[in-house]
């Protein structure tokens, strides 16, 4: 595995890559995660697969100074800038997206879908517009409030608390916001996440379409036990595109990056 910070504009987009196939892997990671996680990859991947890894911004070791967005020409850009290096132009590439990732990978077939090889995608988030996530980076008076609860958030813990006793939050779903609300470092880093991935957004209506005229293979994995990104979002994804996309469905919770998953993970990417 060789690690490398690709230049971009004013900042640093650091990357590891492993393997030296013709087939590229581009690997995309969840939430507070970073390209650590897909590392595991690299002792069971097939010889015929490079796998690359970045850090998105705002996370890992990327030094991101393009301000609180992170837009579609850059995310764009900064694929291309990945496949001249490592590839060519006739190159075509698997994307392999976990949550948060997979609404990154479902962008970048939206935008560069002639590129697209394969679309694997692990727990998505993406599949559904999450309400609270829209109104807190979608509009102006939405984003304020976001910025003033992380600030100020002993409002929005009672809030939370008086939802789970109503059972209108589930206990996964508490524990969930609670650990990344938890301190005033992590509550910042969530302000500038959201907000700067906030052009992240996904035109599933199109998606599809493009899925049908390019015929892509999609595959969809999930955990049988996830409260946070139910299955349920992948099976309303495929109705229309059920030749195209299969959904498999394991007995783990959200956390279907792992290690001791990577027979199953391995068998979408090479399918």
């Amino acid at each position: 595995m060789q690690k490398a910070f690709l230049p971009y504009r004013s900042s640093q987009i650091h990357y590891c890559w492993f393997g030296a196939g013709e087939k590229i892997v581009l690997c995309l990671h969840g939430y507070g995660e970073s390209k650590e996680s897909f590392l595991f990859l690299e002792k069971a991947l097939s010889a015929a697969y490079t796998v690359i890894a970045i850090d998105l911004p705002f996370h890992g070791e990327t030094q991101w100074h393009e301000g609180l967005l992170f837009s579609t020409a850059d995310l764009v850009a900064i694929t291309q800038a990945l496949l001249v290096k490592h590839g060519s132009e006739k190159t075509r590439l698997t994307l392999l997206g976990y949550s948060m990732g997979g609404r990154v990978a479902l962008q970048l077939l939206q935008l560069i879908p002639g590129k697209i090889e394969k679309l694997v995608l692990l727990a998505p988030d993406g599949l559904k517009v999450n309400f609270w996530y829209w109104l807190a980076t979608q509009t102006f008076i939405g984003n304020r409030l976001f910025a003033f609860t992380m600030k100020h958030p002993a409002w929005f813990f009672s809030l939370l608390q008086a939802g789970n006793r109503l059972q209108l939050i589930n206990q996964s779903v508490l524990k969930f916001t609670r650990y990344y609300i938890h301190d005033t470092r992590v509550r910042r880093l969530l302000y500038e996440r959201w907000t700067g991935m906030r052009a992240i957004k996904p035109d599933l209506a199109y998606i599809k379409k493009l899925i049908k005229t390019h015929q892509l293979p999609v595959r969809l994995l999930y955990g049988q036990y996830d409260r946070i990104i139910r299955h349920e979002r992948g099976e309303k994804f495929r109705k229309g595109i059920e030749s195209f996309c299969t959904l498999h469905i394991i007995q783990t919770g959200h956390q279907v990056l792992q290690e001791k998953h990577a027979y199953q993970i391995l068998q979408l990417i090479q399918s």
